[in-house]
């Protein structure tokens, strides 16, 4: 096996948001206590790094994506303590621990930024971004991602405006300005220097602007553009991005995933190649496939095929390898709907043969697969009624958006439930009790109803459950000649199967992983005849030492190695 690939190359990772995770003293809010308290449970999953949302000082109005204290533990967490604690407990199960690391912004009640908007002399004034214009209106015409102009009015200083491409509350950094950035690379540091392996990279992409400021002509009826025509993926980003890898990440080996949204095959090399600024970026490209515009929700869904899924899977797999670069898999995060209800359009498969299919379907993929909280055990949306029922600011803002374009309430409610950042964000189901075994007060966020045969505690008494399909596929991957086909060998898409069929062979000079997914209910003959070690059958959860396959029942995937 090659000794010179990254540390991290073969391992799992497994998103947290602490929120929802457990409760450790009952108060309705996920702690690290309660991180702490299942640590054992990720081991039995085979993870090797846990990504924590933002756990950092935050007023919550974008649930810790607006931080107001990079170096401080937000209280409804625990304290410092408890973190260390939690690194500890870590490392002595070999798990590392990656941050949250979300430096296009701060929330407005960060010091820097209540210094600024008190004070058009201090310094930090030109930490963000501010402009006065002549005429007393907005600077442009420029469309935040969560609704509404980008621009915000400064109190008691007519005709001045600081500028956010997300909620108002999240004032944008300038990264223009170096002492800003030195700033930044002394927190990432300093985080660093505290023991943590590394970070995922909130909208990296967005911290360089077209510095013309000028207008777009409007894309809907408010007479607004989207600002990621202006702000995202600009030129000049990559010197920033350049900068902030040399004097932070790669000083320690940190590993680096970056949220780096509408990257091109151009791009990718500068970004996840051999000398890039990060170790990889997630792969959205088909996470995405079910909505025609992932910044505006309203604008409707897209009614793909899995003839189209597997088209784009495969060109995202392809650029990713011209770029000489590494993905990182997902099919759930914090800001998508559960993958069941996203990607298995009848409702009546939404159950956990699907889930393992879905499962299988991407955690060989070269790459390095992320687990998300609750994918383990299937768990999807659930209708809610009200826009009441909703937490989520982008939801309750593309349900007033959808208002503004002329749809009904009951169409609106309709986008925001099949989008909402909420659906991933219900508490984890750890028992078939009241609230879930999540806490024993009622949870900050309103929980499925769906809970019995969808929780731990049953899922592991159950050889069939996707639990138990997760902890075996940690173990495959772990296998070292597994690991190193993955890490060494060459991606083909099989092409000779049916359209519901995904498929794909990872070759060395001398075995292959040949993995075999049908995405539809319906059985399927298949043209060839697949033949080797069955590592695991999705239906059964077993393997066996020899197997010839034919045929795919509905929802059935296949692993096996030759």
């Amino acid at each position: 096996m090659n000794t010179n690939i990254p540390w991290w190359k073969n391992d799992t990772f497994y998103q947290i948001y602490p929120r929802s995770f457990q409760d450790s003293n009952n108060d309705g809010i996920g702690d690290i206590q309660g991180i702490i308290s299942r640590l054992d449970y990720l081991q039995d999953l085979h993870v090797d790094d846990i990504w924590l949302s933002p756990i950092y000082q935050s007023p919550m109005f974008d649930m810790g994506y607006d931080i107001s204290d990079y170096q401080a533990i937000d209280p409804i967490f625990g304290t410092m303590d408890d973190f260390d604690e939690l690194l500890t407990e870590s490392k002595k199960r070999n798990m590392n621990i990656i941050m949250d690391l979300v430096v296009n912004h701060t929330s407005d009640q960060h010091k820097w930024f209540q210094e600024a908007i008190s004070n058009p002399n201090s310094k930090y004034r030109d930490y963000y971004i501010f402009k006065t214009t002549s005429d007393g209106k907005e600077p442009n015409n420029w469309r935040a991602i969560f609704g509404g102009s980008t621009w915000d009015p400064v109190p008691n200083e007519p005709g001045t405006y600081y500028f956010h491409t997300f909620a108002k509350q999240q004032p944008d950094l300038n990264w223009e300005n170096p002492k800003l950035r030195k700033e930044i690379y002394q927190m990432i540091n300093w985080w660093l220097g505290k023991g943590i392996a590394g970070f995922r990279i909130d909208a990296i992409t967005h911290i360089k602007k077209d510095l013309d400021w000028k207008s777009l002509p409007p894309d809907a009826e408010d007479g607004l553009a989207s600002v990621v025509k202006k702000g995202r993926n600009r030129p000049g980003v990559q010197e920033f991005l350049n900068e902030l890898s040399n004097e932070t990440f790669k000083k320690y080996d940190a590993v680096t995933i970056g949220e780096a949204y509408g990257l091109t095959d151009r791009d990718l090399p500068k970004f996840v190649g051999k000398d890039g600024y990060f170790s990889m970026v997630f792969d959205f490209n088909y996470m995405n496939i079910d909505v025609l515009d992932v910044d505006e929700w309203f604008r409707g869904q897209n009614n793909w095929t899995v003839k189209e899924l597997k088209k784009v899977i495969f060109k995202s797999q392809n650029e990713i390898k011209q770029s000489g670069g590494w993905y990182a898999n997902v099919l759930e995060n914090h800001d998508q709907p559960r993958v069941l209800s996203k990607l298995i359009k009848n409702k009546e498969y939404q159950n956990a043969n699907a889930a393992k299919a879905l499962g299988i379907m991407y955690y060989f993929l070269p790459g390095v697969p992320f687990i998300y909280q609750g994918q383990e055990l299937g768990m999807k949306n659930f209708e809610r009624e009200f826009l009441e029922d909703f937490d989520d600011i982008s939801s309750i803002n593309n349900y007033n958006l959808a208002i503004e374009n002329g749809y009904s309430n009951e169409e609106s409610l309709s986008i925001i439930n099949n989008k909402s950042r909420d659906n991933a964000r219900t508490p984890m189901q750890w028992n078939n009790s009241i609230y879930a075994g999540f806490s024993e007060h009622k949870p900050w966020l309103k929980m499925s109803d769906e809970i019995d045969g969808i929780n731990v505690l049953e899922e592991s008494s159950d050889n069939l459950s996707v639990l138990k399909m997760y902890q075996k596929l940690g173990e495959i991957r772990h296998d070292e000649i597994i690991s190193s086909i993955i890490t060494e060998g060459d991606l083909h898409e099989i092409y000779n199967l049916p359209d519901s069929i995904i498929g794909y062979e990872i070759k060395t000079e001398t075995q292959s992983l040949i993995v075999l997914v049908n995405l539809s209910e319906n059985p399927v003959e298949l043209s060839n005849e697949y033949n080797g070690c069955l590592l695991i059958n999705s239906l059964t959860n077993k393997s066996s030492d020899h197997i010839t396959i034919s045929n795919l029942s509905g929802y059935q995937a296949l692993v096996i190695c030759k």
